[in-house]
This record gives structure tokens, sequence and C-alpha cells, in this order.
């Protein structure tokens, strides 16, 4: 279970409070490419896209988060004006049609400015602006916050734990050279971003010591690759295991969790709160 750490302050996102503590917050993954890892990539078809955004929204998400680069291992780059020609469009129809925020999933300045210029209230960094620290900069710029990712690809392994804080350190230190408090920031350990299936467990299992730098969590596990590999089950049958993660997750600390499948996902976060931040029976009418 979670250690017990003191809960963040309150982030607005998009004119929404986001209060960590009494519940976990959804994610929705809205991939508008044509080769996502989990088979749902939309490519070019904004209205598809924006369905996909507003079924997520019934469904239960709190944010919809729109990328334009597949990140699986192995993926090729995009160019930022291929990545901008596929994300904005998305971005402004859901924005019109939404109630809740939208961001923009990249790690390149001008794909958040773009992001940002079309609504979206959120720069969500794969690489925690290690990659590109203009990102963060564009975020305070647009005064939104963002979410730092710890990514672990090409990086020397030592310890989990310690890998993560000190990419998260680092990550914390750009943001505030650029103009983004750390207090407008959302922190994201990485699982599968350079992890053997071992070390991504051992994340899971030990998430409650990442709460010890006080942001708020995001950890994304949904239908990914150690799921599959512990399971022995393809993309498209990684649902049981996804809830099995977002639940741990939840239960050792998670504050938002990023899926794809929102409706079944929200069910699992409904009940792991229940356990984790406790439940009592409504009164009746």
């Amino acid at each position: 279970m979670t250690q017990q750490v003191a809960a963040p302050a309150p982030i607005t996102i998009g004119g929404r409070e986001f209060v960590w503590g009494q519940r976990t917050y959804l994610m929705g993954i809205v991939n508008v490419t044509p080769d996502s890892f989990s088979g749902d990539g939309i490519a070019y078809d904004v209205a598809a896209a924006v369905n996909q955004g507003v079924r997520m929204r019934r469904d239960g998400a709190d944010i919809v988060d729109v990328g334009g680069e597949s990140t699986r291992p192995g993926f090729e780059p995009v160019p930022p004006e291929e990545e901008v020609r596929r994300t904005a469009p998305v971005i402004e129809r859901l924005v019109r049609e939404l109630d809740i925020p939208v961001s923009i999933d990249t790690y390149k300045a001008e794909v958040a400015r773009a992001g940002l210029e079309a609504g979206a209230a959120l720069v969500n960094d794969i690489h925690g602006f290690r990659r590109d620290p203009q990102v963060a900069k564009v975020a305070a710029e647009f005064g939104v916050p963002g979410v730092a990712m710890h990514n672990q690809r090409e990086r020397p392994f030592c310890d989990v734990i310690g890998d993560i804080t000190a990419g998260w350190l680092e990550s914390l230190r750009l943001a505030r050279e650029a103009g983004l408090p750390e207090e407008r920031v959302i922190l994201d350990p990485g699982f599968n971003f350079g992890w053997t299936e071992e070390q991504g467990l051992e994340m899971l299992r030990r998430l409650g010591e990442l709460r010890a730098l006080g942001r708020p969590l995001l950890v994304g596990t949904s239908r990914k690759s150690t799921i599959g590999v512990v399971l022995g089950l393809p993309v498209e049958e990684r649902r049981e295991g996804t809830a099995a993660t977002v639940a741990v997750a939840i239960a050792n600390g998670a504050d938002l969790v990023r899926v794809h499948d929102v409706k079944e996902m929200s069910r699992v976060a409904k009940m792991t709160d229940a356990v984790v931040r406790g439940w009592r029976r409504e009164e009746q009418g």
C-alpha cells in the first residue's frame, strides 16, 4: 500500500481543479498515428479521433491526451510539422466538444506550442523536458501544467527508484529554469520506457517510494508489452492485465492513470479507490 505522504496541492488544468488524494483521475489516450503499438491509431481521421475522445469523456475520462507520434520501441520519429498536422485539428475540435481538459502528448516544443494554440491545457512530455527543454518554456509561456516522464531508454541502469528519482530531479530543475514552477508539474515514472519486465514490475511494487518528491503521479501501463510478456498475450487481449496493473498502481499511490479502455478502467479505479481511499454508502433520497 502507499506510504503516508501528504497529498500534493491541487492543480488547475483547463479551468478544472484536480484535487489529489480524493480519487484517481483518468487520462484517455487518443492516438492520431498510423502505427500505434496498441493497434488503436486513427491517423488522419479527425472525426473518428473526436468521436473517440467524446466517448472517452462519456465513459469517465477526466483528461483526453492527443498524440501524433508512436513512441513504441524502434518507432520512426515524425517531423514536427507532420505531428502538428495530425494533432492540432483534433485538439481544436475536441476542445469545442468536451467539458474536460485536452492535453498534447509531445516532446517537441513546436508541436507543444501548436497544441496549446489549438486549445490544449496540458503538455505531456515522454522525455520530461530533457530532450527539448523548450517544451517546459512553452508550457510556462501559456500558463499550463506539464507532465514530466522519466524515460530510461538508452540510459545506464543503476536502481529503479534511484534512476527515476534522478531523472525527475533533472526534469524539475529544467522546468524551474524555464519558468514552469514544480508545483505545476506532474511526474510519470515511465512504465515500459527502457525497463526490463522485471524492472517495470518492481516500479509498480515500489511506486509508493516515489511519492517522496511530493508531486502527483501519473502511471501509464495500458496494454504495455510487459503485460503481454507476463501473460503471454497479444496487445488486443491485455485488458485484464491492464486492470491488475492499474489497481496496483492506485493502491501504491498513483493519482492519474493513462488508459485506452476508459470505461473498464474507470470501474477498476472506482473500486480500487473505494478500498484504498475509503467509501461509504450515499444517503438515499
